[in-house]
């Protein structure tokens, strides 16, 4: 259910315009036919509300919102978002192209405009295990779409340090359709970030340092100020706007539902001004600077341009009374004015039930230490920890009382040994919690008290293959997530409740982290520093090879 604005081809508006062009605010009369803004024109008319570009999602894997795209749509409106730029190789990872054409055959169905990238990993390296591969020739068969829009972000950056020949020929394949390249460079400085950048990788969203991304800006970079569910970079960077507003875009990267039915962009651009940064300077990040760098058909209110816009109460609280995309009237006063999509689930999950006895850590001797995975709230990179094991019976098992828990990642696949280690700071005091969202393979990635737990939380999401889960003594609640073992095909209201109830059970355990399934997704992704755990085993991000656990 869609309807052009009051229900007419053309219409008339009377509002304040915030013209991101001249930098000037004024009472205008803009008169919208159909899709496309007619004319735009100073008036001496009672003007009501502001009215503005709409908001742009610079990176963002809508797999991570546990919803399809559809449902996200729905979401973002009602936060005066009207466009993403959105990388699907979260789903790639588990169901290869089919995967990316199911979310671009899904988002079709609804007034949103999405904008998907070809997955330029997956899998994400060669020490893991993920569920399909997308060669240089995927690549080439992805870019010749007008639906694919650019190469998504380039994760294997010790691949284009080192000219890996499919690495090479992938942003040439990008490069020959004049698309651009998303990068993904954390900690990656001087010369080495200059070679990255000079392979013709345009965009970071991965620092986490002021100095980092000042760096890369002066190389010519365009970075991405980041504030999603787990990884959060505003405070660090926000203060970049005020020298480098053509360069910066906003975007979230992963927004659990939870968060996503609070807020989105809207969230950024009022953090930012409530720093006092000039107002033009916010929402040409916010709006403008996505459309020029991906050559997006978004309107940016102009004559001639398309009707996506949005009406806020004021400049201070940017209430959003109003979302406008092609023309059409997404939301209106509290309301999304279409429909949810009944979608059907694709997947690909092929393992047995596990015993207890195999998530065991036997030793033959007493080691004088492990390495132990330091998870940080609120980051993706991590840290690794020297500490000496508590031993039982033989084997290295939970230590509660030092907070270092075991944890596994169990090939979804196929039945494969599992891979064993353990992590600081997820904080349980008893249970497990488990997930299939496991960046970026998506493996079973669980932690847990001991090995009982684990081996409960693990088969529950072999026997609903995927989703989430908290276990206790006592309880198995699980929410399962039937799309690729990512995403639900269920209301966003209904996951968004759901999601909470599992986050507040996972705290009650014993967790203190912010988002504690947000941050257990990360702590498979090799690609992010330091110490993460594949299903292959212990890997060192820095080196970039796997170690040991002693």
């Amino acid at each position: 259910m869609v309807d052009y604005l009051c229900g007419m081809s053309t219409t008339t508006l009377l509002h304040h315009l915030v013209d991101l062009h001249s930098s000037q605010i004024f009472p205008a009369e803009i008169i919208v036919e159909n899709d496309r803004i007619l004319s735009v024109k100073e008036t001496s008319l009672p003007c009501e509300g502001y009215i503005l570009p709409g908001f742009i999602d610079a990176h963002v894997h809508i797999e991570s919102s546990m919803l399809i795209p559809s449902e996200f749509a729905r979401m973002a409106v009602k936060h005066g978002t009207v466009a993403t730029i959105s990388d699907p190789h979260e789903i790639a990872n588990v169901c290869g192209i089919e995967g990316v054409e199911y979310m671009i055959h899904n988002a079709k169905k609804v007034p949103f405009k999405f904008h998907f990238g070809a997955p330029s990993c997956v899998p994400a390296t060669g020490f893991e295990t993920a569920g399909a591969i997308i060669d240089s020739n995927g690549i080439e068969q992805l870019m010749q779409r007008d639906d694919i829009y650019y190469l998504s972000e380039m994760m294997n950056y010790p691949g284009v340090l080192f000219h890996d020949e499919e690495v090479m020929k992938k942003i040439a394949i990008a490069h020959k359709y004049n698309k651009p390249v998303d990068g993904h460079a954390p900690g990656l400085r001087g010369e080495n970030a200059k070679q990255y950048i000079d392979a013709g990788i345009s965009t970071d969203h991965e620092c986490v340092t002021y100095d980092e991304a000042y760096e890369k800006l002066s190389y010519g970079m365009k970075i991405l100020i980041r504030e999603g569910s787990a990884a959060k970079n505003f405070d660090v960077l926000v203060d970049l706007i005020n020298d480098n507003e053509n360069q910066l875009m906003f975007c979230c990267d992963d927004k659990h539902p939870d968060e996503l039915i609070l807020h989105h962009i809207n969230n950024h651009v009022k953090r930012a001004l409530a720093k006092d940064i000039d107002i033009f300077k916010v929402l040409k990040v916010a709006c403008v600077n996505p459309v020029l760098h991906y050559n997006l058909d978004v309107g940016l209110l102009r004559e001639g341009d398309k009707a996506d816009f949005i009406v806020v109460d004021n400049l201070a609280d940017f209430t959003i009374r109003k979302t406008v995309i092609d023309g059409v009237v997404c939301y209106e006063n509290g309301e999304v004015k279409f429909d949810s999509v009944d979608e059907k689930c694709i997947n690909q999950f092929s393992c047995d039930p596990k015993l207890i006895n195999e998530f065991a850590v036997e030793i033959n001797e007493q080691p004088q230490s492990i390495k132990v995975i330091e998870a940080l709230d609120g980051q993706l990179i991590t840290r690794t920890k020297l500490v000496m094991p508590k031993i039982q019976h033989g084997q290295i098992v939970s230590d509660i009382d030092q907070d270092v828990l075991k944890m596994v990642v169990v090939n979804r696949y196929t039945n494969a040994p599992i891979a064993k280690a353990f992590i600081h700071h997820l904080g349980l005091k008893k249970g497990a919690i488990a997930s299939t969202v496991a960046h970026d393979s998506h493996n079973i990635i669980c932690v847990g008290v001991n090995d009982e737990m684990i081996c409960k939380a693990v088969n529950a999401l072999i026997e609903c293959k995927g989703g989430i889960v908290v276990v206790d003594d006592e309880t198995i609640n699980v929410m399962p997530l039937p799309v690729a073992g990512l995403m639900s095909n269920e209301k966003a209201e209904v996951i968004a409740e759901k999601y909470s109830e599992l986050d507040h059970a996972a705290k009650q355990l014993g967790s203190n982290l912010s988002a504690p399934f947000m941050t257990l997704s990360f702590m498979a992704l090799l690609v992010i520093p330091q110490l993460k755990l594949s299903d292959k085993g212990l890997f060192d991000g820095g080196k970039f090879e796997f170690v040991d656990l002693y």
